[in-house]
């Protein structure tokens, strides 16, 4: 057996006939199995016994019930339900939100397995590791999942024991819009990401050539997203000798409602003392409500503060409309399809694959053609 040849990998690939066959023989003997029982009894794991469960569910062999199975009854239409699917992959896929951002990347995700005739189940769950397990290990246990794509919560001890833990099922697994930290070396995920960073040094660029040499950052530091738009800022403003240290860059984790405006308030104040014109806003809800703020106290976008914003879900209803990097939502869901579909066929022989994708930049009124030259007399007027 090869260094990298689990025990339980070797049982499933050279003996799972003979293991399902000894399932079954349990399940004639007792009518009813438990799937942490037999597991233990042939020295496997839950979840190689869940997907002989389903395997065997899916032939109409047995019937599924919670935690384990028992003999075919006639009141069981879940096989029925599911046989049309036996020949197909199933790729279980859990986003951490249904309503903001990962929608597009589950119709990507979704177009993707109609072209490769797999099955998507998805899943949504929060931005916590705990959760994220929760939702994964119900997709394990009630399906018959050949693959999973995950964007799970990365922080804190929970967040690396979940990415341990990804790393050691005996299923494809990829990440959608994240990566392992250099910390954790998950050596057998692959991912597909947005290269936020490079996003952010577009939005700096542009906003430059615009004209402003004094371009601020706010992000949301509970965002996975947020720490690369921070870095691709940084990036572009030493790429063009603005300095970092003396620029405004601040974090609006956290603060809702009425906190909300004078955390504005303050760094409107910022932008005034150092001259800042320009800032870079993640999300676009947040860049929405920014201008808002600015258009309520006086202060003319773009003429006085040009704003662009990123993600691109709702930059557009602004007034004025927003500028945005948009992230190619459609194409991570798509992208990470096509990983665990090419995974599943071509088996260990293929090299882990890591693709980054660049966002693009809509140009929107929020950010051109404002007058330079009375912007700081403008911003001072309105604080």
């Amino acid at each position: 057996m090869s260094p990298e040849q689990t025990p339980e990998a070797s049982g499933k690939s050279l003996f799972s006939l003979q293991r399902r066959e000894r399932l079954m023989e349990e399940l004639r003997a007792h009518g009813a199995i438990t799937v942490r029982d037999v597991a233990a009894r042939l020295g496997v794991s839950e979840l190689t016994i869940r997907r002989d469960v389903n395997i065997l569910a899916d032939e109409g062999l047995l019937s599924r019930v919670h935690g384990g199975a028992t003999l075919p009854s006639p009141l069981d239409r879940t096989a029925a339900g599911t046989r049309q699917h036996a020949n197909r992959h199933c790729i279980g896929m859990v986003v951490p939100s249904l309503d903001y951002y990962w929608p597009q990347v589950i119709s990507g995700a979704r177009e993707a397995a109609d072209e490769q005739q797999v099955r998507i189940a998805v899943r949504g769950s929060t931005y916590d590791a705990a959760d994220n397990r929760r939702q994964v290990q119900a997709l394990l246990d009630t399906q018959n999942i050949d693959g999973l794509i995950v964007a799970p919560n990365m922080t804190g001890p929970a967040g690396q024991e979940l990415l341990r833990w990804l790393n050691s099922l005996p299923i494809p697994v990829v990440l959608a819009e994240r990566r392992s930290p250099a910390e954790i070396p998950a050596h057998r995920l692959e991912w597909v990401a947005t290269d936020h960073a490079f996003g952010a040094g577009m939005a700096v660029r542009h906003l430059w050539q615009e004209g402003h040499r004094k371009i601020g950052c706010m992000t949301d530091s509970a965002s996975p997203t947020s720490s690369h738009v921070v870095r691709g800022w940084e990036q572009a403003m030493s790429a063009l000798k603005i300095p970092v240290n003396a620029s405004v860059s601040e974090d609006s984790a956290g603060i809702l409602g009425a906190d909300r405006g004078e955390h504005f308030d303050r760094i409107l104040q910022l932008c005034h003392e150092t001259q800042t014109t320009a800032m870079l806003v993640h999300s676009d809800t947040q860049a929405v409500a920014f201008v808002q703020h600015c258009v309520d106290r006086g202060i003319d976008v773009p003429g006085s503060m040009a704003v662009v914003g990123y993600d691109d879900e709702v930059a557009y209803l602004a007034e004025p409309a927003i500028s945005a990097v948009r992230p190619p939502k459609r194409y991570v869901g798509r992208v990470a399809v096509q990983l665990v579909s090419a995974r599943l066929s071509e088996g260990r022989n293929r090299p882990v694959h890591r693709i980054e994708l660049n966002p693009d930049l809509i140009v929107r009124e929020s950010s051109v053609g404002g007058p330079r030259a009375a912007a700081d007399y403008a911003m001072e007027d309105s604080l």
